[in-house]
């Protein structure tokens, strides 16, 4: 496969799991300030969503305030914000067109579908209730996306390439939640374990589709600590910072094998998976859950870093 045709197709996938994540946080906004204002979180959630999508300095190039209206303009629809809803879909479309051929014919008309349908859409003043259809629509993009991938490529190295892409911006999204809910979203006048911090935790594991599977795997109620057990360590949830890593370096492994060469890439995931399975609850906090989660984010990065050297257009 040539560079240019992997770099295609990974960054296509990156940029609809970076949509899905967009849609995501704003879902997750809309829950966490419909509370009763007596809990005093609105304010925190909208700045937990700029947070959350590491965007803080770009929003506030572009706007004065801090907002319902400004947040879902930044996230949803700003051609100003390479990660906005819109341009994601937009990039996505725009690399996966350059390999159409690569693709099959089904998560192309996914692809183009959605971005015509969202070509023709108006986003002027739309209330919460079109703002949560906008959401889910959104959603459903990216999971016909993946389901269209998973039922109809061949497993051949453009599969292996979608999935990594996919795999490490889900990755970056999960520990950015995290992040974000642990060190900001709480007000300094609310206690841990209390009211707002329980319905905050509960949207967290919404948010990322895992509040089911949370009741399943624990069986008790939202506990800060299990959750992040949930979303760092735990090999069954899909989205699990140990999930995102296993598929990495496995299709990396098979990417090798295709080509009969390893390389940076295998060292740097394989390294990062060890760490994550050699870790456990106790060790993340006593090490510290920001420190933790931040020292990731920056493995995860360098791991992108290494991709782009080792396999795409640098």
């Amino acid at each position: 496969m040539l560079s240019r045709t992997a770099d295609n197709i990974y960054w296509s996938a990156r940029y609809l799991e970076r949509a899905d994540f967009q849609a995501r946080i704003l879902d997750a906004c809309t829950r966490l300030t419909s509370l009763p204002a007596s809990y005093a979180g609105a304010s925190n959630a909208w700045e937990g969503a700029i947070a959350s999508t590491g965007g803080a300095n770009l929003f506030r190039s572009l706007y004065d305030r801090i907002d319902e209206w400004t947040v879902r303009d930044f996230i949803a629809f700003n051609p100003g914000n390479p990660s906005s809803i819109s341009n994601c879909l937009m990039i996505a479309r725009n690399n996966a067109r350059a390999v159409r051929t690569a693709l099959t014919s089904e998560m192309w008309e996914v692809i183009n579908d959605a971005w015509l349908e969202l070509k023709g859409s108006t986003r002027q003043d739309m209330d919460r209730d079109e703002i949560a259809r906008f959401i889910a629509w959104v959603k459903g993009v990216t999971q016909m996306f993946e389901g269209a991938a998973h039922r109809t490529m061949l497993r051949n190295d453009a599969y292996y390439f979608t999935r990594i892409g996919g795999a490490i911006e889900r990755a970056d999204n999960t520990a950015r939640i995290l992040d974000v809910k642990y060190h900001l979203l709480l007000p300094v006048n609310e206690t841990v374990g209390g009211g707002l911090d329980y319905f905050q935790w509960t949207t967290i594991l919404r948010e990322v589709s895992a509040l089911t599977a949370y009741h399943w795997v624990y069986r008790e109620s939202v506990k800060p600590w299990l959750i992040a057990d949930l979303l760092i360590l735990n090999r069954q949830m899909p989205r699990s910072l140990a999930s995102c890593y296993e598929a990495l370096v496995r299709h990396f492994d098979l990417i090798a094998e295709t080509y009969g060469q390893q390389g940076e890439c295998q060292r740097l995931a394989g390294a990062t998976l060890t760490h994550l399975r050699a870790s456990c609850m106790e060790s993340v906090f006593q090490e510290g859950l920001h420190e933790f989660v931040t020292g990731f984010i920056g493995r995860n990065h360098a791991l992108g870093d290494g991709i782009a050297r080792q396999y795409l257009l640098s």
